[in-house]
This record gives C-alpha cells, structure tokens and sequence, in this order.
C-alpha cells in the first residue's frame, strides 16, 4: 500500500433555493469525503479548484486549507466537508488537488477527480 495516499469522494447537489436561473445564476453545493487510505498520518494543506461552465468559462480558485481547517488525517482517518460554488449555466465540472504534508514531512499532491455539476437532471431527481 502507498505510503502517502487520500482518496476523495465528491458528492455534487444543484440547489434551487439558492439559484435564480433567470439572472444567470446556479447555485450547487458539494460534499467531499477525503479518506486517508496510505500508511503515513498526512495534513491536507491547500487546495485548487477548477471550475468550467458551459460557456467555457474557466475558473481557478487557490486557498489555505477546506473549509478554514487544514486536517490532519492518520491512516484510516476521514474528513468530510460542504461547500459550495456558483455557475453562469445549469451544467459546469470541477475538478482540482490538494496540496498535503505528510507527518514526515514528505510533500505531496492528491488529485481531486472531475465531477459534474448539473442542474437540470438534479431537478428531476428531487421532484417528489
């Protein structure tokens, strides 16, 4: 097994309370599940996110930590966090790293598989 491996898990929504798709504007939140699954404690550092939408508008945004934390996940260990974005079209993909530290020191960056943010199938999903 790796030693310095974290899985991710990405769960996109669309919220429509939030959105307002005459102005342009969709609202989707995301749930990130980071697993460390490697044999070394690691700290999630920073991350980057790209963001497209459907107009082939690019977005790179670069911060600190996720959600103001930066955990540190031993072997084993999960963090799981909300956050959300805003896109100018009902359809867009993110996908991006994060930069960790090992507790040895060793640096390394994990890739944060492309995902799909979609507002139109969402709707259909949560009509009841």
């Amino acid at each position: 097994m790796p030693a310095y491996q974290l899985s991710v898990d990405v769960t996109p929504q669309y919220l429509p309370e939030q959105s307002s798709p005459e102005d342009g504007v969709y609202a989707f939140s995301y749930t990130v599940l980071i697993r460390n699954t490697g044999s070394v404690g690691a700290q999630v550092v920073s991350r980057t996110w790209h963001i497209n939408d459907a107009n082939g508008l690019h977005e790179k945004v670069k911060g600190l930590g996720v959600v103001g934390h930066q955990p540190l996940l031993q072997p084993g260990e999960r963090f799981e966090y909300t956050s959300g974005t805003r896109l100018r079209t009902p359809t867009g993909t993110m996908h991006g790293s994060y930069f960790c530290v090992a507790v040895d020191g060793e640096k390394f960056d994990i890739d944060i598989p492309m995902f799909v943010l979609d507002a139109l199938s969402d709707s259909h999903r949560h009509l009841h």
